[in-house]
């Protein structure tokens, strides 16, 4: 690897991660000819995929079922080793330094628990705090301030068995952050979560990323999630990295419109859906590309909708446009649901 990267907190280099499974055979007795066949084919879960993430960094990794995204995080813990490429965490190989490496991190997997199921909860964290050998100062203050934070205190003495999934999660999370790691893997921290305990729990990640400094990845197909938490965000489909960047850019990226409401004392004449208006209101050929299309006109309400390219025409150029047409009375701007943004780039790719 590259002079530097053992600063970063994560360094990802050209990771592939292959299994290799049986060839199904068709016909009759298909199955047991493919239990006693040889033949296997490859299956790539992770392609090639490349990225750095610097410390304190928040970021999203998204991407449909089967993309690769588990078996990412999987590799970067250590939990998995690559078929090829190279990891470095926090400046350590999860692969050659696993347990140096666990003091470091900490991992949630939505979908498996570390806490132990038949014993309270509080017994869980004393367990753990012995495993990592956090001093009894530190792990009382890390109780006051998690108490604080996620509530811990109202089911310390309940047996994690018998714990809603919220409270579960929390635990969790509380669990993970018991040795004050600096790096925190989340994988689908929020699935089957309702929107209090989410919400609840996105709090908590943005004060422990921007009060502590904890660099998070997080594997989500809450795209709120995403909306709430993640400036960056990595999108993964088919094993392989196909956008890094901002969120933003992703919208921009995405080239879908923008829609803008208007509201008008009395409705301009000469409006209807489907036609398309210039800078200064004259009509268009083309739609989204300096132009804005009326997606539909409401007399009833005396409103219009009008579609637009935010990367061709900033909003106030739009509304300013508008405005020309008669006098307004509200105006709202709606941006494309990131579930929509999504869809389209993986589309496209």
């Amino acid at each position: 690897m590259t002079t530097g990267q053992e600063d970063l907190a994560v360094s990802a280099r050209n990771l592939c991660k292959a299994y290799f499974v049986p060839v199904k055979k068709s016909g009759f007795l298909g199955g047991l000819r493919t239990l006693l066949s040889q033949e296997k084919r490859r299956v790539d879960a992770v392609n090639d995929v490349s990225f750095n993430i610097r410390p304190g960094e928040f970021v999203g990794y998204i991407g449909p079922n089967g993309a690769g995204k588990s078996t990412t995080v999987k590799m970067l813990t250590g939990i998995l080793h690559p078929t090829s490429g190279e990891v470095l965490v926090d400046g350590l190989s999860p692969q050659k330094q696993r347990k140096e490496l666990a003091r470091r991190i900490g991992v949630v997997f939505g979908q498996r628990t570390q806490l132990w199921w038949d014993l309270p909860t509080i017994d869980s964290f004393d367990i753990l705090s012995a495993m990592y050998d956090v001093n009894a100062s530190d792990y009382r203050a890390f109780l006051k301030e998690f108490d604080d934070l996620l509530g811990l205190g109202e089911f310390l003495d309940t047996p994690v068995r018998r714990l809603s999934l919220g409270q579960r999660m929390r635990a969790e999370l509380a669990a993970a952050l018991i040795h004050r790691p600096s790096i925190l893997f989340l994988d689908e921290p929020t699935i089957g979560l309702d929107v209090v305990a989410k919400q609840r729990m996105r709090e908590f990640l943005t004060t422990v990323n921007a009060t502590r400094g904890v660099t998070v990845l997080l594997t989500t197909h809450d795209l709120k999630d995403i909306e709430e938490l993640c400036p960056r965000v990595m999108i993964v489909n088919h094993g392989s990295l196909i956008y890094d960047g901002t969120l933003e850019s992703l919208r921009n990226h995405a080239h879908l419109p923008t829609i803008l409401e208007v509201k008008y004392y009395k409705l301009p004449e000469g409006l209807s859906a489907g036609s398309f208006i210039g800078p200064r209101g004259e009509g268009a050929s083309a739609p989204l590309n300096g132009t804005w299309q009326i997606a539909s006109v409401d007399p009833d309400s005396r409103s219009v909708r009008v579609l637009f390219d935010r990367e061709h025409s900033p909003a106030p150029v739009v509304i300013s446009a508008m405005q020309a047409l008669g006098e307004i009375r509200d105006v709202s701007l709606e941006e494309p649901a990131i579930e929509d943004i999504i869809r389209r780039i993986l589309e496209v790719k």
